[in-house]
């Protein structure tokens, strides 16, 4: 059974989910392929999956006749769903939720997406996330939705030993946009920067996807605020080094800092537990099925840059609670988002479709 999953530009967590969901679904039958209508750095990822660049009409319709789909999930971009259907293809379509931003931008944009997605679809994906499914049963309340946790690939994602970094470090992953709240980044680690010297501030971000407003305030802030000594800008970085960065971070008696406003997902979060660095994070939803605080990694309240700066060093200085939050969190990534509990949710919604 072929599948196509199809979304924007490969990068960030989408090409990470697209990658290991179309590796995890192989094991049992489902051949998944990959459309994307622009080019990423993602790309350089890419190994044994399908996977197509193109935005012009001729090549996909020549893709959906040569392997005959058996479904479609398209991901976020709900203008595919009714080129999908001029373009001849038939079978059934699924939408998929997944990087729409804050809440009211997810909103605005479910709204307007609502039509096409009852017109062109047999049904919903998308992660358990309450603000996704609130809004979707609001505006799509026809449609069937299907709410499972993404796959996480700790097979092969995981913690990696070496050499213990002579200062610790606090990592942060994203774009430069206002959700992923970059400013409070730096905030946050130019008070620890100053409460407890030395650290290293590393920020691993797509240079080709940003803001450009964020963008400039970016670079004026990092002068503003005389971090350029201590911050290191890693770009495009590929997703197999990325465990070896977030082991060094663990090791490092350093933590990852989410700083977004909302996330629908969070792979970041999740990834980073896997390798064993500890995680702190504002409330953005979707990282709730990774976080109990002070279990499994810690929290702050939205915008308390103080409470945030106090989190972080107790992690830094308290060595029960760090190996504690370490174990803890590895073993929950491991029990509750393993590619066999994927592959069964999504055979599950394949037979709501008359497909498995």
């Amino acid at each position: 059974m072929n599948i196509l999953f199809t979304f924007y530009v490969p990068s960030g967590g989408m090409e990470t989910l697209n990658r290991q969901r179309c590796n995890a679904l192989r094991r049992v039958g489902i051949q998944g392929h990959v459309l994307y209508t622009q080019q990423g750095a993602g790309l350089q990822n890419v190994s044994s999956t399908p996977t197509y660049v193109t935005n012009y009409d001729e090549d996909i319709m020549q893709l959906l006749h040569t392997h005959q789909y058996a479904a479609v999930i398209v991901s976020s971009d709900y203008t595919m769903l009714e080129r999908l259907r001029e373009l001849g293809y038939q079978g059934p379509i699924m939408f998929e939720a997944q990087g729409l931003g804050s809440r009211e931008n997810a909103e605005r944009y479910i709204q307007q997406a609502a039509s096409s997605i009852s017109a062109h679809t047999q049904g919903i994906l998308l992660p358990s996330t309450p603000h996704l499914i609130e809004l979707f049963r609001r505006y799509c309340p026809s449609s069937p939705q299907y709410a499972f946790h993404n796959v996480v690939d700790i097979e092969h994602f995981h913690y990696q030993s070496g050499l213990v970094h002579p200062v610790p470090i606090i990592a942060w992953i994203g774009r430069l946009e206002p959700n992923k709240n970059w400013k409070h980044f730096l905030e946050i680690g130019y008070f620890i920067h100053r409460i407890r010297p030395p650290i290293e501030l590393w920020m691993f971000h797509d240079a080709h996807i940003y803001v450009e407003q964020d963008r400039v305030q970016f670079y004026e802030m990092i002068y503003h605020l005389g971090l350029t000594s201590c911050l290191r800008l890693r770009s495009n970085v590929p997703h197999a080094k990325m465990s070896e960065f977030l082991s060094v971070v663990g090791d490092s008696r350093g933590f990852l800092l989410s700083t977004s406003i909302m996330e629908g997902f969070g792979y970041a979060v999740a990834e980073a537990m896997c390798c064993r660095c500890p995680v702190i994070s504002t409330d953005s939803e979707g990282v709730r099925v990774f976080i109990t605080h002070n279990v499994t990694g810690k929290f702050y309240p939205q915008g308390n840059i103080q409470q945030a700066v106090n989190e972080g060093i107790e992690l830094m200085h308290e060595h029960d609670l760090r190996s504690s939050i370490r174990n803890k969190a590895v073993k929950h990534i491991k029990k509750h988002f393993s590619a066999a509990q994927y592959c069964t949710s999504f055979k599950s919604m394949l037979r709501d479709v008359n497909l498995y």
